[in-house]
């Protein structure tokens, strides 16, 4: 008589293997799901430090050619106007400054939204005439944004006061 090969004995798994695969499996997923919640968290962090930046950088720039125009004398510089913008929306729309360029000059594409703020609440504004840490705009003008959002970043500080 003819015995089959030990290799065709075992041709599956067993109930105990299969349990303990799948606790490894388990235990393994209960590992990277934290790590990669942490990995999401600091990737919209730098995306806001980056948009923040980018907002900020193109605020200075707007203040910067109000600035260069008036020194140039095409425009004529008014004591209540700070020289930053009266809203966000103007540093898409752009500006010439009185024949300064060709062309109006456009500071960004689109206004970029908050990573962090699902609502779409939008950004806190500060004007000229606010205090650092006003939560409330004065309305004069935007001369820095920030985020409304009330969580706490990675590091421990808040990201409105980023």
């Amino acid at each position: 008589m003819r015995h089959a090969p030990a290799w065709r004995l075992d041709q599956g798994l067993s109930l105990i293997e299969l349990v303990i695969a799948l606790a490894i499996l388990a235990l393994l997923a209960s590992l990277v799901l934290p790590m990669a919640e942490v990995t999401v968290t600091r990737t919209k962090e730098l995306e806001l430090r980056r948009v923040l930046r980018d907002i900020r950088t193109a605020l200075d720039d707007y203040k910067a050619d109000y600035d260069k125009a008036v020194a140039a004398k095409k425009i004529i510089a008014n004591l209540a106007d700070s020289g930053y913008p009266k809203q966000l929306e103007d540093l898409i729309e752009g500006r010439d400054w009185g024949g300064l360029y060709a062309l109006p000059k456009k500071y960004l594409r689109r206004i970029p939204r908050d990573p962090f703020d699902r609502n779409l609440n939008g950004w806190g504004m500060r004007s000229y005439l606010d205090d650092p840490d006003s939560d409330a705009w004065g309305g004069e003008d935007v001369y820095d944004v920030y985020s409304r959002i009330d969580k706490t970043a990675l590091d421990g500080s808040y990201y409105r006061d980023w």
